[in-house]
This record gives structure tokens, C-alpha cells and sequence, in this order.
């Protein structure tokens, strides 16, 4: 590229390094946490955890435990629906709560055959859900959690205290993703930064601004708040679906219809988001939500090498941009100027002497890094990595264009032998 190109490139990336860092939600903060406390409600509600359990055998001995073990004072029920596995996830959850005396505490459900509209986990969850009404005891908060999370003893009482005392309807935690393999420290606090980035915390968590979002391996949900959306199935064939839940529940404008409206628009079934507002009934304010960050609770899930976080990037990449090629390109463009711009602009800056492209390419890639800093503390990585972001940046990028490419071909959405790819 000229040195005029070059210049022009490298300011846009610095403006909008600038604009990030200090008009975008603050991000980049990771100050956004779950706060542990003692604190004595004056009545801890009835909850219900709903498990959706597919070949988890060799992880239940130590996430469904770290439930049934929960410091929570009041009625906690566990819901386990083993969905069609093959390794005896069922037998192993049974095994756990009898070593513990905890069998009267875990209810073990055999998940019936997938239907066609929905993914495995959502269908899964609704079973349990659908089970958990009949119980005697209705319970006031119903915890949808993974059979990959270890929870903090703690955990459910902070959630509670949480949702009582800010009168929350949801509250979701981004547990603490495995990092102890070379790729994971490489990949996955970009994977936890980039996803601040698009759904910023602070702006979640304010119930005047729309965005919305939750994280799927643990999210408090208010039994009352799950009617009101119309269930599960309002998002039961999305795979995003933990962000689906909650714009679900914080926007005033989704709410149960009236079968009378549902008829009208059948739409409503397959995707309530595309509803157009005259058919909604207007609500007087937005339903407030919280997500964060936690160190203390978190998944078992590991990614050893760079194939298996591919994967997993890949699975939904494509879905976030609604299997758009248009946007995959602005997509694609847009991490190039952002993330490859200021790298490259320094770099060439130095090797043709253009000194002023340098400085600005240098002070882009500085600010970039500082605002990752925060992330690679949380993850208790070396900082070095906070400068090697361009070239994983890089990485998520082609992700993303594999993503693409694996839904063309009818096989993206591909999770524990199941595809989900929508034409």
C-alpha cells in the first residue's frame, strides 16, 4: 500500500480504537462480577437447576456433585434430562446423588426423541422445565446450567441474593472457561473479550439501553419471567440461544401472546423476534437482566488443541452474523481494519521510513493491547499475549469464514453428532 493509504488506514483504525475504548460500554473493563456474600434474605426462594445431560459421564462425577453440595439454605432441586447418550450418563448421575444421599434431591429424565424445530439443548430443557411445573412445589427460579459447569459452593446464593436484591428477572454468569493448554491461553480469553465487545456488559446490565444477552452455562431465570416470554421454545431452534433468551427476557416488547395472535402470525412460533410490534402488547418498561464475569464457578470443558476451539468457534460464528454474506464481508473487512490494520501499519511504517504511519499503527496496536490487558489478567495469562491479539484476531477471523463455509455445505451447527444448518 502508498503511504497515503497506509496513513489514511491506520488513523481510521486509531479513531476506532478511540471510539471503543472510550464510548463502547467500557467493555474492555472486565469489572462486571459476581460478588460472594453472606447475606440472609428473609426468605430464600424455591429453585429448581435444569441439567441438559448428552454423553457427560466422564464430567458429572465433578459438576453434578459441586450442585447437590450447594450452600443454598433454601428448597434446591436438581433436574437432570439425559439426552439420548450413550456412555451412561444417567447411571452415572443416579451414582453420584446416592454417594452423597442426595437421591431424593436429583430427578433423572429420559429425553425423548428430537423433533425436527428444535436444537438438542433447548429441547432438553424444555423436558426438564416441562417436568419441573409438575413438581409439588413450583419452584421461583428455575437455574438452566451445563453438565460442563463446576459451581462454586456459594454459587446459587450469590445468584439469588443477586436477582432478590436488584430485582433482577435473569442472571447469568460467563463461568471461567478452561485456559491451561497452549491454544486455550491463546484463544479462549479472545473468545470471552470478543464477546464483551459485541454484547458490553455495563450495557446489558442497564435496563434503559436494548442490549441484551446471557451466558448458557449458567443463567437464573424467574419462573414468572419464563411464562411471560411464552417458555423455551420461544427460542427453541436458535444456537445462539442463551443471547436469544435474554433479549427474550429483557425486551418489553417480547411477551406471551394470546393464541389469538399466535394464529394470526405463525411466525411468532418460529421466531418471536421477527414480530412486529402492533402484534405485542406494549409493556411500560424494560425487564432488567444482569450478566458478568466469575472466577469462581467454572467449565470443565477443554479445548486442548487449536482443532477443537476451531470447532467450537465455528459451530456459531456464522449464526451471529444471520447467514448473511454481506455481513460476513463487512465482518471480515471490519476485523482486518481493526485488528490487522495497526499491525501492519507499523511494521511498515518502520521498514519505509513513512514514520508518522509508524507511530500511528504503533499507538493503535497499544491501545488494542490495553484494552485486552484486563481480559488476560482475569485469565491469569502472561501479558505478552495482550500483543499478539492481531494475529488471533486473525485467527477468529478465518473461523468465521469456515463458519460460512460449513453451513453452504450443510454442515455447520455440528455438536455432539448432531448438525443444526439452516437453509
Amino acid at each position: 500500500m502508498s503511504g497515503e493509504i497506509g496513513l489514511w488506514l491506520s488513523v481510521l483504525s486509531l479513531v476506532i480504537w478511540v471510539i471503543l475504548l472510550g464510548f463502547w460500554g467500557q467493555f474492555w473493563r472486565c469489572d462486571q462480577r459476581l460478588t460472594r456474600q453472606e447475606t440472609n434474605l428473609q426468605k430464600f426462594p424455591a429453585i429448581c437447576a435444569v441439567v441438559p445431560a448428552r454423553n457427560e459421564a466422564e464430567l458429572l462425577p465433578v459438576s453434578l456433585r459441586s450442585l447437590l453440595t450447594q450452600n443454598y439454605p433454601g428448597s434446591f432441586t436438581v433436574v437432570l434430562v439425559d439426552d439420548n447418550s450413550t456412555d451412561g450418563t444417567a447411571n452415572i448421575a443416579s451414582s453420584v446423588a446416592q454417594e452423597l444421599n442426595r437421591t431424593q434431591q436429583l430427578h433423572v429424565l429420559s429425553g425423548q426423541p428430537l423433533p425436527a424445530e428444535w436444537t438438542g439443548k433447548l429441547w432438553a430443557l424444555h423436558q426438564g422445565i416441562e417436568y419441573v411445573e409438575t413438581l409439588t412445589l413450583p419452584p421461583d427460579y428455575i437455574l438452566l446450567t451445563d453438565a460442563d459447569i463446576e459451581h462454586d459452593a456459594q454459587n446459587l446464593r450469590s445468584l439469588v441474593t443477586k436477582a432478590q436484591q436488584e430485582n433482577l428477572e435473569l442472571v447469568s454468569l460467563m463461568v471461567l472457561l478452561r485456559c491451561e493448554s497452549f491454544w486455550e491461553k491463546v484463544l479462549i480469553p479472545a473468545f470471552v473479550f470478543f464477546f464483551q465487545k459485541l454484547y458490553p456488559f455495563p450495557w446489558v446490565n442497564d435496563s434503559t439501553k436494548p442490549t441484551a444477552a446471557a451466558a448458557g452455562g449458567c443463567i437464573l431465570i424467574a419462573s414468572q419471567a419464563l411464562t411471560r416470554i411464552g417458555g423455551i421454545q420461544v427460542v427453541r431452534n436458535a444456537l445462539i440461544d442463551d443471547c436469544a433468551l435474554g433479549q427474550a427476557v429483557k425486551s418489553s416488547r417480547f411477551t406471551k401472546l394470546p393464541h389469538e395472535a399466535i394464529e394470526k402470525a405463525p411466525e411468532a412460533e418460529e421466531n418471536i423476534p421477527s414480530l412486529t410490534p402492533s402484534l405485542l402488547p406494549s409493556l411500560s418498561s424494560s425487564h432488567k437482566i444482569w450478566l458478568g464475569l466469575d472466577d469462581l464457578t467454572h467449565s470443565l470443558r477443554s479445548y486442548p488443541s487449536l482443532s477443537t476451539v476451531w470447532d467450537m468457534v465455528a459451530r456459531t460464528a456464522f449464526t451471529q452474523l444471520h447467514y448473511s454474506l454481506g455481513l460476513l464481508i463487512l465482518a471480515v473487512i471490519g476485523m482486518i481494519l481493526v485488528y490487522i490494520v495497526p499491525p501492519v501499519s507499523a511494521i511498515f511504517g518502520l521498514l519505509t521510513g513513512t514514520w508518522l504511519v509508524a507511530c500511528v499503527g504503533l499507538l493503535s496496536w497499544l491501545l488494542m493491547s490495553c484494552a485486552y490487558l484486563p481480559t488476560i489478567r482475569f485469565y491469569r495469562c502472561s501479558p505478552w499475549f495482550a500483543l499478539c491479539l492481531p494475529g488471533i484476531a486473525l485467527l477468529y477471523t478465518l473461523m468465521t469464514i469456515d463458519s460460512a463455509v460449513r453451513h453452504w455445505q450443510k454442515r455447520g451447527g455440528t455438536w455432539k453428532g448432531r448438525v443444526y444448518s439452516k437453509t
